[in-house]
């Protein structure tokens, strides 16, 4: 592979605009890998708007975007994703694009860089192989198929489930925190940076977020997003220590699951870490999910 990418492309920073174009060259990387992709705009929407485009990077040629680096501060952790358009790859642009990410993380003082992929790119494991970086953690898409009306959801005894309102923000947002604390890679988000980037997106439905109580305190969340990968998505969903293992997550999954059903959805998908320290993979495997998809991240320390 060609170390120094050649002069006819052109390097610049990524745009709000540029959404689409990453969507688009992501897609395309996932058919050459998969065969098949679902992924789109609404897919790439979030991470996108996660991203430090200050930072991040578009490749042109010829005046199309061929490639990108989107770099997205997760505390000591530089995470970049990017992609290259399969008629452009062995041309030294992935090469470049890590180098650059790589040089301004150091730069900014982060401790480590994480690049990911999708699996079974065997010429991006071998690339970043030979750059210093090693496989840190698997993550899944899972999914279920609505063939049929879900079996309605069987409450724990003293928990019922009910829609978001506009006052269970701050509780929402607190009860997503603890649960994830001590996820793998888990950065904390500040409330009203939270409430900007999540509440009021303007793809947002919280129609589709739902929170199990006990009594007046929360139990347990599920945040629902509209249209991922063809179907219902799961953003998060996260149940607090106290409560876990009474069948609270259950409960939340088969709740949306209906409502997706009753809206004509197909499918309902989520992402989770293949590590997950709660089970969760387990679980969702007991909800009728399987996995559909599989992405691999790498780290390189930088110290």
């Amino acid at each position: 592979m060609s170390s120094s990418p050649p002069d006819t492309f052109l390097f610049r920073r990524p745009l709000p605009d540029d959404l689409e174009a990453a969507a688009h060259i992501l897609a395309a990387e996932e058919r050459g890998v998969r065969g098949e992709s679902t992924w789109g705009v609404a897919e790439t929407r979030d991470w996108w708007r996660w991203s430090n485009l200050d930072e991040s990077w578009i490749v042109e040629a010829d005046g199309d975007a061929v490639a990108f680096a989107a770099l997205i501060d997760r505390g000591p952790t530089a995470v970049c994703w990017g992609s290259v358009e399969p008629g452009y790859e062995g041309r030294g642009l992935a090469t470049e694009l890590i180098r650059r990410t790589e040089q301004r993380a150091r730069e900014l003082g982060f401790g480590k860089v994480s690049v990911g992929m999708f699996a079974g790119n065997g010429a991006a494991r071998r690339l970043f192989e030979r750059l210093g970086f090693r496989e840190a953690r698997r993550f899944y898409r899972m999914q279920i198929e609505l063939d049929a009306p879900p079996v309605p959801a069987e409450l724990p005894d003293g928990i019922t489930i009910s829609a978001f309102r506009p006052e269970d923000a701050r509780a929402f947002h607190g009860a997503l925190h603890e649960a994830f604390a001590d996820e793998w890679g888990y950065v904390p988000v500040g409330f009203e940076e939270w409430k900007q980037r999540r509440l009021e997106a303007p793809e947002t439905d919280v129609s589709i977020w739902f929170i199990a109580r006990a009594g007046e305190e929360i139990a347990g969340v599920l945040r629902g997003d509209p249209n991922h990968h063809g179907g219902g998505w799961i953003g998060a969903l996260g149940v607090r220590e106290p409560w876990r293992r009474r069948g609270i997550a259950t409960a939340l999954l088969e709740h949306s699951f209906a409502e997706y059903h009753r809206r004509g959805e197909s499918h309902v998908g989520l992402g989770v870490d293949a590590q997950n320290p709660t089970g969760a993979t387990r679980l969702y495997e007991r909800a009728g999910m399987r996995v559909v998809t599989e992405y691999v991240v790498f780290e390189k320390e930088l110290t």
